[in-house]
């Protein structure tokens, strides 16, 4: 499992986690599959599109909802986590460890302006 407070956080409900170099996985955090509900389908981005901080790159699908997913940083999609296709409820059961997609980041200028685990834990009421 992925300890939470290695990631980073964008104020949207995702984490990014830098693998090494400009290689980065993203996912989405517990509040965000927690207020989601049961997770029933997940629409990922494709391999080799741009994705820009901030922005819906990807939505998830809730017995609640459909939700955006929002890029914690810019960068070129180069894999996906195909097995969601099969196993969606995997993001529910381990939100930082069942990773969305894996992308080259870039700007690492942009790593700066995203949230530590206690930053994000305020902003996300938890």
């Amino acid at each position: 499992m992925v300890n939470p407070e290695i990631l980073k956080y964008h104020e949207s409900h995702s984490w990014l986690s830098v693998e090494h170099a400009d290689v980065c996985t993203v996912g989405v955090t517990r509040h965000a599959q927690e207020q989601l509900g049961d997770i029933v389908f997940v629409q990922l981005p494709v391999v080799g599109a741009t994705v820009k901080q901030g922005e819906p790159c990807m939505a998830i699908e809730s017995t609640k909802t459909v939700a955006d997913v929002h890029a914690p940083a810019s960068g070129v999609v180069t894999e996906v986590n195909a097995a969601l296709g099969d196993t969606p409820e995997m993001v529910n059961s381990a939100p930082y460890s069942t990773w969305l997609f894996r992308m080259t980041l870039g700007d690492p200028a942009e790593l700066e302006s995203l949230l530590s685990v206690t930053d994000y834990q305020t902003i996300a009421e938890i």
